[in-house]
């Protein structure tokens, strides 16, 4: 290991240290007079908090909330199975990963994902939980409930990359099939004068509890649009993602969004991506909150440091994201801090952390740099006019890879090149019967 590399992982543990420890950092604190000029400046969305299942639009962590959750055109690692399920046809790697969201106070978010994909059909699943301390007290102070009040999805993802070839990354669709559960302790009963009597009712807690089915859809394309490097990468993609679609949980609508999304790397290190969400209450439309954007950036520093921002906006305030990553060959690190309304900055909240374990390509790169062999081998025999080592060259990479389009433009060569001698040989027999 380098000692530039070295100095990089020290540098993003000194980081952790500090965000995990109570370090004392500078405050940025607003006083409420400001704080509340803000508000004003934001405004304020009525229709915010009608929808149910909280947990299903707070990000796990990753490069998603890194970006400031700018990545449904990204898209580019496990964390798409929350923004877009058409990603997973076009993952690199198999991945594993663990996340540990530090959210807000005692509420605390936890995720275990895999994702992996074979030749161009793609399939995840992840769990993700959120829990925070539920405790109830007496009139006279003494605790009569406890427990945790939790909610929690599980998600199971496929996709197709349809159409794919050498000039076109084809188009990926996907969809999640998702489900959705939220517990309640039970709680205490209160008298006629809303004080708390201590008699915890049974059954409370179950009577506000609940568990729901729902459906996310995607598309993803990628394409080449003003592109400064060389690489077989596209540098643009676009997306469009129907989110959290499912009937209603007890009276409740789920929080079921559009979102529409576009990224561009115009160099090999930085990728620029914006996301526009249109939020949709299926129980009411015109109680639907007011639509939010997210714009963010990833810049490959090194090989093994990336460093990302992004900002989401949200009417009624903003949210401002910081994070790192670093690749330790296998497994890959993240780390996130978030800040809300940009009016505070306190340690410990809205940390995110993040562990990504890379399980190999299934072989995929070794197939492809031999396809890239036998595609040169064959351009080499058909300058020397060695067509049938040619055509056998370029048939055995068709074999490897069906959509590789060289391969196929080569065999037309041949076989264009093989109907041409033929009308020559056909005229020339027709010059000799007239002589």
């Amino acid at each position: 290991m380098t000692g530039y590399k070295r100095f990089h992982i020290l540098f993003f543990l000194i980081f952790v240290l500090i965000f995990r420890g109570n370090v004392a950092l500078v405050a940025l604190d607003f006083s409420p007079d400001a704080y509340g000029s803000l508000s004003d400046i934001y405004g304020v969305d009525s229709n915010a908090g009608l929808t149910a299942f909280p947990v299903l639009r707070i990000p796990m962590g990753g490069q998603a909330e890194g970006m400031g959750t700018a990545y449904t055109a990204v898209a580019n690692d496990l964390t798409f199975i929350e923004w877009n399920p058409a990603g997973s046809s076009m993952l690199v790697n198999t991945e594993a990963g663990f996340f540990h969201n530090n959210w807000i106070a005692d509420t605390k978010i936890e995720s275990i994902v895999f994702a992996s994909r074979l030749n161009h059909l793609g399939y995840a699943a992840g769990v993700k939980w959120l829990y925070t301390p539920f405790s109830e007290y007496n009139m006279y102070g003494n605790r009569v409930s406890k427990g945790y009040y939790s909610e929690g999805v599980v998600t199971l993802n496929i996709s197709y990359n349809f159409l794919a070839g050498y000039y076109f990354s084809g188009i990926s669709l996907g969809a999640n099939l998702k489900g959705a559960f939220r517990f309640m302790p039970d709680y205490s009963t209160a008298d006629d004068k809303g004080e708390n009597e201590g008699t915890v009712i049974a059954g409370s807690g179950l009577s506000q509890s609940a568990i729901m089915g729902m459906m996310d859809f995607g598309a993803l394309v990628r394409f080449n649009v003003f592109k400064f490097y060389n690489a077989r990468e596209k540098n643009t993609g676009v997306a469009l993602v129907v989110s959290n679609l499912g009937p209603f949980s007890k009276g409740e609508p789920l929080p079921t969004s559009i979102t529409a999304a576009l990224s561009y790397k115009p160099i090999r290190p930085f990728t620029l991506a914006f996301d526009f969400t249109y939020p949709l209450n299926l129980q009411d439309i015109t109680l639907s909150e007011k639509p939010s954007w997210a714009t963010g950036f990833n810049v490959n520093i090194t090989d093994f440091l990336s460093m990302r921002a992004g900002l989401l906006g949200r009417y009624g305030g903003y949210r401002f994201t910081i994070g790192s990553s670093v690749d330790l060959g296998k497994i890959s690190l993240d780390l996130n801090y978030s800040l809300d309304l940009l009016t505070q900055f306190t340690p410990l909240n809205r940390i995110s952390l993040g562990a990504r374990i890379n399980l190999g390509d299934q072989g995929r790169k070794e197939k492809s740099e031999r396809v890239d062999d036998l595609y040169l081998s064959g351009l080499d025999a058909y300058n020397t006019g060695n067509y049938s080592q040619a055509r056998s060259d370029w048939e055995e990479a068709l074999n490897i890879d069906p959509r590789f389009d060289p391969a196929k433009e080569g065999l037309s060569l041949i076989k264009d090149s093989g109907d041409l001698d033929r009308r020559i040989d056909s005229m020339q027999s027709l010059d000799e019967d007239y002589l």
